[in-house]
């Protein structure tokens, strides 16, 4: 159903005449853009809802919600919230004023948490953000993304560094 969802309203672009470039600089014919899911009430509460019974079902151990900037915190916060559990959110890096953090919201040593991310093309963004967590003494017990574009190299990427990833829809299905 998401992935219906998300091509009724239009979060995925193909131009296979000419490819986007992804962040990363990868050339693809597909682009998926879930950012636009928070302007869509319906698709947006089944998202949330899906990611709640993930969690529940993959992950029932989970104690914080974190999000990662800027396109899992809405999200995130919105599953935090439903789950009556504690929420942050991690930077890509920490701010270079204020307190410097990365991540904001409390993290509390040893606590099970679960990384809320839009997408999944290698992973790369979102294992930076879990490495934070853990650096701030999380214990990250998996990820969970709307969409994964199914490529290997995030396969390798998170069977490396050792973390569970669960998404609602992917791109074979």
């Amino acid at each position: 159903q998401i992935a219906s969802d998300l091509l009724d309203i239009k979060a995925v672009y193909l131009k296979p005449e000419e490819p986007f470039t992804w962040a990363l600089g990868i050339k693809s014919p597909i682009y998926t853009d879930n950012r636009i899911t928070l302007s869509y009430p319906e698709t947006r509460t089944l998202i949330e809802n899906g990611f709640v019974k993930k969690i529940k079902e993959e992950f029932p151990e989970v104690e914080v919600i974190a999000g990662t900037a800027t396109a899992g915190i809405p999200h995130g916060a919105i599953i935090a919230d439903k789950m009556n559990l504690p929420f942050a959110y991690i930077r890509s890096k920490p701010k270079d004023h204020g307190a410097g953090n990365q991540i904001e919201g409390r993290v509390v040593k040893g606590e099970k948490m679960v990384v809320v991310e839009d997408l999944i093309s290698t992973g790369g963004s979102v294992l930076d953000a879990v490495a934070a967590a853990e650096r701030e003494g999380a214990d990250v017990i998996g990820v969970v993304a709307i969409f994964t574009y199914e490529l290997p190299k995030a396969e390798k990427n998170f069977a490396e560094a050792g973390v569970k990833l669960v998404t609602l829809s992917n791109y074979t299905e």
